[in-house]
This record gives structure tokens, C-alpha cells and sequence, in this order.
């Protein structure tokens, strides 16, 4: 049985777990960016990108297709109020395309977006690797060569047992697509299952002037140290990571303690065990975040009759919620019910 509690950020104080690596302490970083301004607006693609200061607006399911660079649309089905998630900028933003590749950029952050079809119908690994080539060798040649934050989506992520299961597949792609472009310092990351049907791996990163400080929780074995159970290569990201504009981004989080996944079959459970997570990953994180700005979460949950009772839970525990997302989408694990990313602004 799980106890609901009134929650925030800067709430009850957790408890560390054996075997674990991550720091209790990070470094602040070097030098400071102005902050980018992330929210949700219920708005079409249009109207948003028509606004001044516009890096990148990202919508979900139906949303309107625009030939715009900065424009991306993900194909997971909002749960409730359709929303598109905007990045605005203080400076002027130049965009464009590279190949495949869209970007955009105001000199202090950059958008970098890319889909590629799975050659095959079902070579998710291929795509990968192919996907990261072209993302790393931009992000390098650019302005803004540190990457902060990356999303993944792609079709069936579930779907293989074992090492072929594309999840899996799809760390191994990655991984060879990356070529040693980060080692043991990732960005934060998310990857969630579409159900479209459509074998088009998307990937869309955040980047900036200034390198940030990747962030690992307490409570959960770093990732890219996975043992070998969980696939021939490990998922390569960090927990969060803490902005040159002293921002706080939250990777995919769900009820994983260690390695391993907890509360199988329970979604209440599992939203529980993951706001102490995040939670104890904003702690590890900074302090000086828990009390000031504001939280923007984005949900993804694996059965759309559970996004009621997340959205009434979350609404109850948390303090300073200013945007909330819910998307039907499925998780790495295939015992796992609810992820949650987001940032602390």
C-alpha cells in the first residue's frame, strides 16, 4: 500500500539507496545564460509561430502541420486540453535547414530537430545511429555545441523480446551514432513510445553557448551504468541537468529505484515512488531551485483511463505547478504505467 502526502519540491527529506553513484553535491556553473521561457499555449502552430522571439514550438496528435523549421509535431494523442509546447527566446532567432536536419537559434540557445524513417519498416537501431550522426555533427559545427536536453520518440517501443525488443535497439543506435561525442557527461533525455504506427524515429535537442551541469539522483543508479541486464548497451543520459541560466531540467522519470522498476500493475503507486525521484533529483540538484519559480511538467501515461486520477494526484501534491501535459504514450519498460519530465524555471 502506498500513503499519498502533500508534496513539494522542497518537501519531506528522502533517503538514499545502497550501491548507488551520483554526486550529493554538483558544481554551479562557470557562467550564466538569460533564461529561456518554456510554457504551453493553447493556440494553434500558427499563431504561436507568428509571435516574436519564437525558438521552437512543438505540438502533439492532430495538431496542425506548418512548414516552419521551428516547428515539430509529435505523434502521441493528448490526454485532455490540447496544448503546444513553446520555447521563447529574449533575442532574435534565425532558423533554417541542413539536409534533414531543422534548426534554429538566437546565438545563446539553439533547437535541433530530425526524422528518419527506419530503413525496412523495422531497422529502429539504423535509425538511431543515423539520427545522432547528423544531430552531433551540427551541434558541433554550431554556435551552441553543448547539448542540454534531447527527446526521443519512435513507433512500437515495446515491441521484441529481449535484446531485440526496440527499445534496446534503439540504445544501441544511439549509442553508435553518438561515437564518443559525450562519455560519462550526457544531457538529460526522455524516450517514450509512439502508437501511430509510423516507422519514423524523431529526435529534437536543446542546446546552448554554455555547457551546463548534468545532474544524477540519489536514489537511482546513473543510467548509462546499467547492468547488463537491461540490454547490450545502456540508455546514455543523465537525470537532469541545471542551465547556465540556473534552470533545471528534468529527464523521463518513473518509478525506477537502483535499476529496477517498482509497484508493477500500480499506477498510484508508481506516480508516488516517481515524485520522490524528482524530488530528490532537484535536491541533488540545487538547493536554491526548490522555493523560487515554477514547475512545468510534461506526463506520459500508458493507459489514458489512469490521466485522471495523475492529473488529480499531481494537482494535489505539487506546489508551483504552472503547466501540465498529459500525453498517452508508452514507456522503456513495459512494467512501467507513468514518466514524467519537465523543468523547474
Amino acid at each position: 500500500m502506498y500513503h499519498p502526502r502533500r508534496r513539494t519540491f522542497a518537501g519531506a527529506l528522502f533517503h538514499s539507496v545502497s550501491q548507488l553513484s551520483a554526486p550529493s553535491v554538483i558544481p554551479e556553473p562557470a557562467a550564466t545564460l538569460p533564461p529561456l521561457r518554456i510554457g504551453y499555449a493553447n493556440a494553434s502552430p500558427a499563431t504561436v509561430l507568428a509571435e516574436p522571439g519564437v525558438l521552437a514550438a512543438i505540438g502533439f496528435g492532430h495538431a496542425d502541420a506548418i512548414d516552419d523549421a521551428r516547428f515539430v509535431r509529435i505523434g502521441l494523442e493528448v490526454v485532455g486540453e490540447p496544448l503546444i509546447e513553446v520555447w521563447r527566446s529574449r533575442g532574435t532567432v534565425r532558423s533554417g535547414r541542413d539536409g534533414d536536419l531543422r534548426w534554429s537559434t538566437d546565438g545563446n540557445y539553439s533547437m535541433f530537430a530530425i526524422e528518419v524513417a527506419e530503413p525496412g519498416d523495422d531497422d529502429i537501431t539504423a535509425a538511431a545511429e543515423h539520427a545522432y550522426q547528423e544531430i552531433t555533427r551540427a551541434v558541433a559545427a554550431s554556435a551552441t555545441p553543448h547539448v542540454l536536453r534531447l527527446w526521443n520518440y519512435f513507433d512500437a517501443i515495446n515491441v521484441g523480446d529481449g535484446d531485440d525488443e526496440r527499445y534496446r535497439r534503439f540504445c544501441v543506435g544511439r549509442v553508435r551514432g553518438m561515437n564518443g561525442f559525450w562519455r560519462e557527461t550526457f544531457p538529460a533525455a526522455t524516450a517514450i513510445g509512439r502508437r501511430d504506427g509510423v516507422r519514423v524515429l524523431q529526435v529534437y535537442a536543446l542546446a546552448a553557448r554554455i555547457a551546463g551541469v548534468p545532474v544524477e539522483n540519489p536514489r537511482q543508479v546513473n543510467a548509462w551504468r546499467y547492468p547488463r541486464e537491461y540490454g547490450p548497451t545502456a540508455p546514455t543520459f543523465a537525470r537532469g541537468m541545471s542551465t547556465p541560466a540556473g534552470q533545471f531540467l528534468i529527464s523521463g522519470t518513473a518509478a525506477v529505484v537502483g535499476s529496477a522498476s517498482r509497484h508493477e500493475d500500480d499506477v498510484g503507486a508508481q506516480l508516488e515512488e516517481t515524485l520522490t525521484n524528482i524530488e530528490s533529483l532537484v535536491r541533488t540538484a540545487d538547493t536554491t531551485l526548490l522555493g523560487n519559480g515554477a514547475s512545468l511538467l510534461k506526463v506520459y501515461v500508458r493507459e489514458p483511463r489512469d490521466a485522471a486520477l495523475i492529473e488529480a494526484r499531481l494537482r494535489e501534491a505539487l506546489s508551483g505547478l504552472d503547466g501540465l501535459l498529459i500525453l498517452n504514450g508508452d514507456i522503456c519498460r513495459r512494467e512501467l504505467l507513468v514518466e514524467i519530465d519537465g523543468a523547474r524555471l
